[in-house]
């Protein structure tokens, strides 16, 4: 395969990633909308529970194997952005950050995929915790987690940030005609994903601090939370709604985002 089409190729793998990460988002966030107007059939869920309502649909076998394809394409293009830096994050401490981000996210979404596939192969998916409970309720557990919470919760500061100085902007070449519209949807959905992002680095935090770290559901706990406030139903409604509007930012991505593949191939 010459260098034009492995780097058409990779670009076609990367955007089946962001359509992938979209179509999860639009999930959690259209379940929990259901959940916020009291609908049947709503719930909120995380994106192992968005595959598995994913898995019940018609043709569920077929999407989930399209959804895997796109989840390792999506962790693939992750790993470059760290490696290769294409979009010039630098060596900074701020860039050396986000790479590191970047790392995580393409391991996070590697081991879904692999949750995904044993799922599709029906071994089950397992439990979301895994053999770590006994682990996070140790005292050096217990500070694992604690850091883990304090840099969720950064994440979802950077998330806010990106979403009100739609910093997002400088990596998509989104039509003229539709970047009125698209930059709220976008800033929307990365705010409302910042948000949950606080809202889990606190539980992570309280659960480091009351030593139960096997009870954080991550996702699907910060919307129960918000569900259980006094004014849950109005709150998880907006969170849900941007959610919603974060997967289709991600779907967006996969359609506008420059993706610079030429450094690839640079030593």
């Amino acid at each position: 395969m010459n260098k034009r089409a492995l780097d058409q190729q990779l670009k076609r793998w990367a955007r089946l990633g962001y359509s992938a990460r979209g179509v999860i988002y639009l999930v959690i966030g259209g379940l929990a909308l259901l959940t916020a107007f009291g609908e049947r059939g709503g719930k909120t869920t995380d994106s192992k529970g968005a595959i598995l309502k994913i898995m019940e649909q018609p043709f569920g076998s077929v999407m989930i194997f399209l959804l895997i394809v796109g989840l390792l394409g999506y962790s693939t293009w992750r790993l470059i952005q760290c490696i290769k830096d294409p979009d010039g994050h630098g060596s900074t401490g701020k860039g050396l950050a986000v790479r590191f981000g970047l790392f995580v996210s393409a391991v996070t979404h590697l081991l879904l995929a692999f949750w995904a596939g044993r799922l599709l192969m029906g071994a089950g998916g397992g439990s979301p915790q895994g053999g770590g409970t006994s682990f996070l309720t140790t005292n050096l557990g217990q500070i694992a987690l604690g850091i883990a919470g304090a840099a969720v919760i950064v994440t979802g500061f950077a998330h806010i940030y990106k979403g009100i100085t739609a910093g997002f902007e400088k990596y998509m070449s989104i039509p003229a005609d539709k970047r009125n519209w698209a930059r709220a949807v976008c800033q929307f959905g990365l705010i409302a994903r910042g948000v949950v992002w606080l809202i889990v680095g606190w539980l992570l935090i309280q659960a480091a601090w009351m030593a139960k770290g096997g009870e954080i559901d991550g996702t699907s706990e910060a919307l129960q939370a918000l569900r259980d406030h006094a004014y849950g139903p109005w709150l998880l409604g907006i969170v849900a709604a941007g959610l919603f509007a974060f997967g289709i930012y991600c779907i967006m991505e996969a359609v506008y985002r420059r993706i610079n593949t030429s450094i690839v191939d640079q030593r």
